[in-house]
């Protein structure tokens, strides 16, 4: 069975199952050797690139449905997932299934909630599902030179703005980094996603005065220099600024 006909055969199976006009994608941002990657899905058919993305169910709120298509599509579990846009041009699915009769479901039009999610790789599991051949980590940088299926270059360059923006005024960083860091590291980070380079000075003084770093008795031996001290964020503090915002930033 080609790859066509098993889409075909797991579609009739689905479609009274999901809302045919509404699904989720969500772009998983990690952060590995100074650069940040994003995770995605080579399809079988096609052989095109996409988010991990599927079908809301008729009975399940859009955030479970989010979280569940992102194990199922990827084994990514226990991942806090922030809504931040609705993708919805005319016709954006339309290429993507050309090959297939205009009846397909699929083929509709349909709106996309997108979510973004900040993870350490090196906590995945990945798995590939049966709809797809490859499931990887990409980085931003190697992002032109892959096909993707419909509009989901435009979801990825959206959810960057987003973090961007963000970045302000909620804490970044607790699934990004190790449990121990240093300050320069957590500053690498803030420089990656903003693409630009930041103050030391500044940025030391301001991320303490935030409250959400608890600082270890501990030092980052092995390099050439003095030993920088070790940080680890502060969970309850980190928590309440993700729900209120930073406040001294």
């Amino acid at each position: 069975m080609d790859s066509q006909q098993q889409f075909l055969k797991i579609s009739e199976e689905a479609k009274d199952l999901f809302l045919p006009h509404l699904s989720t994608d969500t772009v998983i941002f990690g952060f590995d050797q100074n650069e940040l990657k994003v995770l995605l899905l080579q399809m079988t058919y096609r052989k095109q690139w996409l988010l991990p993305g599927g079908y809301v169910k008729k009975d399940e709120d859009i955030d479970d449905a989010a979280k569940r298509v992102l194990k199922e599509r990827a084994g990514v579990s226990d991942v806090y997932l922030e809504e931040f846009g609705v993708f919805g041009k005319n016709k954006r699915s339309e290429f993507y299934f050309e090959d297939f009769e205009d009846s397909l479901w699929h083929k509709q039009r349909f709106v996309s909630i997108g979510y973004y999610a900040l993870y350490n790789p090196d906590n995945a599991n990945l798995i590939v599902d049966e709809f797809s051949d490859k499931c990887e980590w990409i980085y931003l940088s190697k992002l032109s030179e892959i096909e993707f299926a419909m509009d989901h270059r435009e979801i990825i360059e959206k959810a960057l703005l987003t973090l961007r923006e963000k970045i302000s005024y909620k804490p970044i960083g607790y699934n990004l980094l190790p449990e121990k860091f240093t300050l320069s590291e957590l500053q690498k980070l803030y420089e990656t996603i903003l693409d630009k380079q930041l103050n030391r000075g500044n940025f030391y003084r301001k991320i303490k005065n935030l409250g959400i770093l608890r600082k270890l008795d501990e030092q980052r031996r092995g390099g050439a220099h003095k030993s920088p001290d070790l940080y680890t964020f502060d969970d309850e503090n980190y928590k309440k600024a993700l729900e209120n915002g930073l406040t001294n930033w």
